[in-house]
C-alpha cells in the first residue's frame, strides 16, 4: 500500500506553561510520539509534510488558529483538504471552562494563555464555540479530533492576581458540541469528572499510552488499515483495564467506520484469536434482522450464518434456535442473554421492525448493566439508525467488497471477550 496519500494531521503538546501550572513533560512526549506513529512510513502512512507538529513555544493561540485554517484550506491557502480526505488532530494540553461572565464557556489553553483578565485569557485561548467553527469549515468527512487534556497535575495556582473563576476539565457537552456536522469523531481521554493520568514511571500518559499501541499494531488491521471504531475499542478495553477512575469518551456522527491510519504500513493484517473464549455463553453470536422481508432475509440465511459458522462460530438465529410455541419475546430475550454479542444487521427495513429495535434495545441495555460491549451492528444497507447505535461499533456490509473487508473483523470481535 502506497501510504495515507489523502490524510491530514495536526498534533499539538503544551506542557511548559509560563502562566500557569506547568504539565509533565510526557506531554510533550505523547505529541512526538503520535507525531511519529503518523509519519512513519511501516505504521500509520502519512506523507510528513501533511503533518503540522506544535509543541510548547510553537503552540500559541495563533499558530493553532492560522494550522486549523490551513486544513480548511480557504481561498486555496494552505493543504489541498477535500470532503474525501482523512484529517487527525491530536491535542494534549490544559483545557477547562470559564464559569461566569462575559466569557463564560470552554477553553483549550495554548502556550500564551494569560489569566490578567478574562479579555487577555480570550485573545489566546480557543472556545468551544470557535473551535467547533474551526472544525465545520475543514471540508473533510473523515474527521478525528483526539484530546488528552484534563491532566491530574490541573492548572495549579496562578502566577497572576486577577483572574477569571475558571474550572478545569472540559464536559461531555463540550465534546458532544464538536460533532456538529457529518464525518467527525472526538476522543477524549476521560469523562469531564475523571483526570488523564500519567503512570509513575511511563514515559506518555495512559491514554495515549494506549492510542500509540492501538497505531503501531495492536489494533485490528484487516484490509491493512486501522478504523476508528476498532482504534476506539483498543484504546477504552486497555486504559478502563488500567485504572476504574478513568473511561475514555467516544463522541461521533459517521457516515463510515472509515480508516483513520495503515496497519503496519500496510503491510499485514491483525492476527485473529483462534478460538473463542470459554465461558458462561451458549452462543458466539445472536443475529438480529428483519426475519420476514427481503433482501435481509435471504443474505443473513444464505450469507452471513454459513460464513460465521465455517469460523466455528456458534450462531443464534431465530429459525434454528427458537422454539416452537413459545412466546417471540421471551426467546429473543433468551437468545440475547445466552449470547456473547447480539449483532444487529441493520437496514430500512430493520429500523421500521418492532421486533428488531426490542431486540436492539434489550442488547443496548444489558450492556450498560453489565458495562461489558456486548451488542454489534452491521450496516447492511445505507439507513439512519438511533443515536445509540451510532454512537457504536458497527461494520460496513453493503456491497460485496466492504462484505469481504469487514466479515474477518466481525469474526474477531465475536471471538473476543467483551
Amino acid at each position: 500500500m502506497s501510504g495515507m496519500k489523502n490524510a491530514f494531521a495536526l498534533v499539538v503538546g503544551v506542557a511548559n506553561y509560563p502562566n500557569i501550572n506547568p504539565l509533565p513533560e510526557t506531554v510533550l512526549e505523547d505529541a512526538r510520539k503520535v507525531h511519529e506513529a503518523l509519519v512513519d512510513p511501516n505504521l500509520g502512512g502519512y506523507q510528513p509534510k501533511n503533518v503540522q507538529l506544535l509543541l510548547d513555544k510553537q503552540a500559541t493561540g495563533g499558530a493553532i488558529r492560522r494550522a486549523l485554517a490551513s486544513l480548511a484550506n480557504k481561498n486555496g491557502q494552505g493543504f489541498n483538504v477535500n470532503e474525501d480526505s482523512t484529517v487527525f488532530f491530536y491535542v494534549s494540553s490544559h483545557g477547562g471552562r470559564i464559569e461566569t461572565g462575559a466569557h463564560a464557556g470552554e477553553y483549550l489553553l495554548p502556550f500564551d494563555v494569560d489569566f490578567t483578565s478574562e479579555e487577555s485569557f480570550n485573545d489566546a485561548a480557543i472556545s468551544g464555540a470557535e473551535f467547533s467553527e474551526a472544525l465545520s469549515a475543514i471540508p473533510a468527512r473523515k474527521l478525528v479530533v483526539a484530546f488528552d487534556c484534563c491532566h491530574s497535575s490541573g492548572i495549579g495556582t496562578l502566577k497572576r492576581a486577577r483572574r477569571p473563576a475558571y474550572k478545569e476539565r472540559l464536559s461531555e457537552r463540550y465534546y458532544e458540541s464538536l460533532t456538529k456536522g457529518r464525518g467527525k469523531v472526538i476522543l477524549a481521554s476521560s469523562r469531564s469528572d475523571e483526570y488523564s493520568y500519567v503512570e509513575p514511571g511511563a514515559s506518555n500518559s495512559l491514554f495515549t499510552e494506549h492510542l500509540l499501541a492501538g497505531l503501531r499494531g495492536g489494533a485490528p488491521g484487516a484490509g491493512g488499515v486501522i478504523r476508528i471504531f476498532d482504534l476506539y475499542d483498543y484504546v477504552q478495553q486497555r486504559v478502563t483495564a488500567a485504572r476504574d477512575d478513568q473511561h475514555p469518551i467516544f463522541k461521533a456522527v459517521l457516515e463510515e467506520n472509515f480508516p483513520v491510519a495503515l496497519y503496519a504500513g500496510g503491510k499485514a493484517a491483525a492476527p485473529m484469536p483462534a478460538a473463542p473464549p470459554a465461558d458462561k455463553y451458549a452462543y458466539d453470536a445472536f443475529i438480529s434482522y428483519v426475519s420476514k422481508k427481503e433482501p435481509d432475509k435471504t443474505w443473513v440465511r444464505k450469507t452471513l450464518v454459513p460464513a460465521l459458522k465455517a469460523e466455528g462460530l456458534r450462531v443464534c438465529v431465530d429459525f434454528a434456535c427458537f422454539e416452537p410455541g413459545s412466546y417471540v419475546v421471551h426467546e429473543m430475550e433468551r437468545a440475547v442473554e445466552e449470547s456473547r454479542y447480539t449483532v444487529s444487521v441493520l437496514s430500512p427495513k430493520y429500523l421500521e421492525s418492532g421486533f428488531g429495535e426490542f431486540e436492539e434495545t434489550l442488547a443496548q441495555h444489558l450492556s450498560l448493566e453489565e458495562r461489558k460491549k456486548r451488542y454489534l451492528g452491521i450496516m447492511r444497507e445505507s439507513c439512519e439508525p438511533s443515536l445509540r447505535v451510532r454512537a457504536r461499533y458497527w461494520l460496513e456490509m453493503t456491497d460485496d467488497d466492504e462484505y469481504q473487508i469487514n466479515l474477518p473483523r466481525l469474526v474477531q470481535q465475536l471471538r473476543q471477550v467483551p
